[in-house]
């Protein structure tokens, strides 16, 4: 592991905190006097040595799931806050901490150009879409919600959980939402919300957010942005392809979005962030509870929030790691993405151009953000599958960390014909096909991408022969 900065920022900071509460009687805490230093040290190695058993997600050759590092200043500040233990859910309980979310949510809807809003930050991604769903089915009751077959499964599952119907849109072969299926569904009249995913889990797809827009004057309905994954990349639009700048560009007219920390903004789980443009929504919150809410006549989180007690620490990570990397177009945040971006648009470029012809690549085209798809050549998808398996551990085994993803056969077939690969009739494009997938989110990724690319090579050697 790379050498650890964050003790020695860390001891200087907590000297600093505890001068804040030197006026106080000295005290022994209980569990600390009760508790035996060697003791406490030997559980922590044992501690150490059980979370070895992890894949190496803070490595670069880790491209596999979204997993990101958290920056050593996030680290630093969530363990200086730990010191307090603040509970955002009402300011009784993170009076600092809570002033500390509302400036870092600030920062991140500025990103949006919203100055007027409502937002919070939540402990996961799935809250939040839970709760801008919620508010859709507030103004909206018995309304269905829609979104691509593409979009994260938590939707399904939160609009069961909200007791709403929800329907799922066909996608075009880059895993975009349809927009003539989606029109046809609006057409029947009932839908009161739509997901627009702007980077699925699979592929990073971005749908046609502007196209929506367009629709929604139409039919009216509410437009919710799922941005969980790529709503950071609204700071790069020079990096992106034109259907793609665009749909960011349109982020600022969606009623709601999504976004979480935890993913690119360089957080500890859990920290998510939902926002809605109509701060008006928050009279859907509106509750008494005088137990917590009467120290101060200014808001408190837990009034727009649906979870209670909620993790101050997360904020003042975020509130610090803002401070140090400000989330402004050409800035030093911004460069890490371009960069992750750059890192996967060339390992597409070698997938395609390599002469092997063990390779294939999506035939709609490059990556739409920083996750690249592949599946190998094979006779019928079923060995391409088995194959796609076996690379996958052969690369483990490199301490390459890939990840597996089944996808439509349709999506690697040519759009006239369907003769490459195994796109051999048009039937073809209704199977699937296990995939190798790279999330390439770290900045080192880019250069890391020779190593990658040995790694990846010499593993389908290994699988499929020379």
């Amino acid at each position: 592991m790379p050498k650890d900065p964050v003790p020695g920022l860390l001891r200087r900071a907590s000297e600093a905190l505890e001068a804040e509460f030197a006026a106080l009687p000295d005290f022994a805490p209980a569990m600390e006097s009760a508790a035996d230093t060697a003791a406490m040290g030997q559980v922590l190695e044992a501690t150490a040595r059980r979370l070895g058993d992890n894949y190496p997600y803070f490595h670069p050759l880790y491209a596999g799931q979204m997993l990101k590092p958290p920056h050593p200043l996030a680290r630093a500040a969530y363990a200086l806050a730990m010191k307090i233990n603040p509970n955002n859910h009402a300011r009784d309980g993170g009076r600092a901490s809570s002033e500390m979310e509302m400036e870092a949510v600030a920062g991140i809807a500025e990103i949006f150009g919203w100055t007027e809003f409502l937002g919070h930050l939540t402990s996961s991604g799935t809250l939040a879409n839970l709760e801008a769903l919620w508010v859709a089915g507030q103004l909206a009751p018995g309304r269905r919600i829609v979104g691509s077959e593409q979009a994260h499964y938590t939707h399904r599952r939160i609009s069961a959980v909200l007791k709403l119907e929800y329907a799922e849109i066909g996608t075009d072969n880059r895993g975009r939402i349809s927009m003539e299926a989606l029109e046809a569904e609006l057409r029947k009249g009932d839908v009161g919300a739509v997901v627009v995913t702007l980077g699925t889990t699979a592929t990073g797809a971005v749908d046609p957010l502007d196209e929506v827009l367009r629709l929604k004057q139409r039919y009216g309905f509410r437009v919710h942005v799922d941005a969980a994954y790529g709503g950071y990349f609204r700071l790069i639009p020079e990096a992106l392809e034109e259907p793609a700048r665009r749909a960011f560009a349109a982020m600022g007219e969606a009623d709601s979005i999504v976004i979480d920390p935890h993913k690119h903004g360089l957080q500890p789980y859990g920290c998510g962030c939902v926002l809605f443009r109509d701060p008006a929504v928050g009279r859907f919150y509106k509750h008494d509870s005088p137990y917590t809410y009467f120290t101060s006549k200014q808001l408190h989180l837990g009034e727009i929030s649906l979870e209670c007690s909620r993790a101050g620490a997360s904020a003042v990570a975020l509130w610090a790691t803002q401070q140090l990397l400000p989330l402004v177009p050409g800035g030093e945040f911004a460069r890490g993405l371009a960069r992750g971006r750059a890192a996967a648009l060339e390992l597409d470029r070698r997938l395609r151009q390599d002469i092997s012809g063990r390779i294939q690549a999506l035939a709609a085209g490059a990556p739409e953000l920083d996750i690249v798809v592949w599946k190998l050549n094979a006779e019928t998808p079923r060995q391409a599958s088995e194959w796609a398996q076996r690379v996958f551990m052969a690369c483990a085994t490199r301490d390459l960390h890939l990840a597996l993803v089944e996808l439509p056969l349709g999506w690697f077939c040519p759009a006239a014909g369907f003769q490459s690969g195994n796109c051999e009739s048009r039937g073809a494009e209704a199977g699937t096909v296990t995939c190798l997938r790279s999330v390439l989110m770290k900045p080192e990724h880019e250069a890391w991408l020779d190593r990658i690319w040995e790694r990846l090579t010499a593993a389908c050697a290994e699988v499929m022969g020379e």
